[in-house]
This record gives C-alpha cells, structure tokens and sequence, in this order.
C-alpha cells in the first residue's frame, strides 16, 4: 500500500534536486532600484527630466530641438519640426507622460487636428498621441493607437489640459542582412495604467516619413512628432531591453 506513494515522493525529491542544481547555472538578476511615482529605475537612460532638451536633435538638421522648455515639461513649437533622440534604441521599455491643450478645443478643431503628436518607436512605429476625450476620429488613429494597424482595446483618455502616461514594451522587428524580414515586431502599451495594446503585431512602418530610416539597423532614434499643436511631454525615460 505504501509503494506508490514512496515511489511518487521520490520521484518529487528527485525533480526538485535536478531543478535546484540546473538553477546554479542561471546568472544572478541585476540589482535594479525601482523609481518612486513613475520616476525613472536606477538602469534607466533619462531622456528629459528637467530643463534640458540635449538629448534630442531636430531631424532635418540635426541641430538643437527647438521646442519650447517650461520646467519640468517641454512643448511642440509648431513648425520647428520633429525631434529625435541622439541615441539609439531597439528593444526597449518607455516611460513617457504628455499632455494635449485645452487651446485646440476652445478653437473648434476636432479629430487629427486636436492634440495631435506621436511617439515613433525607431522613428518608423507610431503610438498616437491624440485628444481622445470626446474627440471623435477614426478608432485605429486615437490616442493608443498603433497608428493605421490596430486601434487601442479602451480608451483611457482623460480630458485635455491633463497630464497622461504611456508605458511601452517594444520588441523590435528583426531583418535579414538583404532588408528582408526575420521576425515581426510586438508593443504593449498601458494607458494611464490600463492595457490597451496587448503584444500587438507592427506590419511595417506607419508613416511615409519614417522611410529615411534603414530597415537594417537594429537600434535607431526615439522620434517626437510636430503635427501643429502645441502638445507637451515631461517625465521620460527609457530602459534598454
């Protein structure tokens, strides 16, 4: 009566002492201090915190971002065009916070004309930046979205003149020496701590511009879209993965 579970207890033991001993191999996690209230981990590369914009260039000229710097916060100056990191990032985690202006309501513009931004992962993938919050406009173009290939599963949006947050897990496309696709990429996106894009498949680069950029890089610029309304970000960061 007692053989099988003998038998069954130690073929348990057995299982536990192999996994234990395998697990020696492993090699021990990085010490990360986590940051307080959204504040950047220990591991991350702060991309603007405070009063300085050196860590993006103008696109076209590759000279100083020319947007407007307010504290703790900077703005889209309309016309001074995109801006883009001077390092470069494949896989990554973004931390960013922005904000739309109440102005582009109170002037009566509505849809892609309201609060519009993006945030272009390697310059080539757009997560939106948009007025969301009762701002009709086409589901895979708002705030969230993927932009032009998948919609956000909820919208989170809170009304402008509110701060608001992304946090991305970016996984990159991988290419073939010739240009030609290995793997697709994947992103998931909380939206004020909800998830609204869950592991979703990039197709491609989601803009004409973005073609500047080669295929075969595996790291490039974080890019900041100008698109005419004075749209402000604060708080980023980003952790190399």
């Amino acid at each position: 009566m007692l053989k099988t579970p003998v038998l069954f207890l130690a073929v348990i033991c057995l299982a536990h002492g192999l996994k234990a001993q395998n697990n020696t191999t492993l090699a021990e996690p990085l010490v990360v201090n986590p940051g307080k209230k959204a504040k950047a981990p220990s591991d991350a590369v702060i991309l603007f915190e405070q009063g300085s914009l050196e860590a993006f260039e103008q696109v076209e000229t590759g000279g100083a971002a020319g947007w407007k710097i307010g504290g703790r916060k900077f703005t889209v100056t309309p016309g001074a065009g995109n801006i883009q990191t001077r390092q470069r990032f494949g896989d990554c985690q973004l931390h960013i916070e922005w904000r739309t202006p109440k102005k582009d309501v109170k002037l009566g513009k509505e849809g892609q004309q309201n609060g519009n931004s993006g945030i272009y992962l390697m310059g080539k993938y757009e997560i939106q930046v948009l007025n969301s919050h009762i701002n009709k406009t086409e589901p895979d173009r708002q705030a969230g979205s993927v932009y032009a290939q998948h919609a956000p599963l909820v919208n989170a949006s809170l009304r402008p003149g509110k701060w608001q947050r992304y946090d991305i897990m970016f996984t990159a496309p991988r290419f073939n020496p010739d240009g030609s696709r290995r793997a697709q990429g994947y992103v998931t996106v909380l939206h004020n701590g909800v998830l609204i894009q869950h592991n979703a498949e990039i197709a491609g680069p989601t803009t004409a511009f973005s073609e500047q950029f080669p295929t075969e890089f595996p790291e490039l610029p974080l890019l900041l879209q100008d698109h005419s309304n004075e749209v402000s970000y604060r708080n980023i960061w980003i952790r190399k993965l």
